[in-house]
């Protein structure tokens, strides 16, 4: 398909892709507990509307054997693939669902974490130094 004719959809779904790779690259190596709050703050978003996502492409899929001749290979039933797919996507949803909870779970858990960079750290242990006399 050209980009001029892909549907909004679906070129949403491939900058998500995209940025979620992104993320998996950018999460590589060390971070601090706000930084991952902040993270898991938004991901676990996720687990809101990929229930709602799936459930709208199984209407939708069901819709769409009313609203155009579709076909499939080797002249199986269509109505077929899409009660296995409403047999599927229900499944992903709620493992999303289970997803976002634990994500918020994660998130709780270290909520109440703060941090210092090495600089600040040190000059704080200078101050401490320099008000005890040693």
């Amino acid at each position: 398909m050209d980009d001029d004719k892909t549907p909004a959809a679906v070129q949403e779904a491939d900058t998500t892709y995209d940025a979620l790779r992104a993320l998996a690259h950018l999460t590589l190596g060390t971070h601090p507990a706000p930084v991952v709050y902040g993270i898991l703050g938004i991901l676990k978003n996720f687990g809101s509307f990929l229930p709602q996502i799936s459930e709208q492409l199984a209407q939708g899929l069901v819709k769409s054997l009313e609203e155009y001749d579709v076909t499939e290979y080797e002249g199986k039933d269509p109505a077929v693939s899409v009660t296995l797919d409403g047999e599927h996507l229900p499944r992903a949803a709620k493992l999303a669902q289970q997803m976002g909870e634990e994500l918020a779970k994660s998130q709780n858990a270290i909520g109440g974490q703060g941090y210092r960079t090495a600089e600040e750290r040190r000059r704080l242990e200078e101050l401490r130094r320099e008000n005890t006399g040693g």
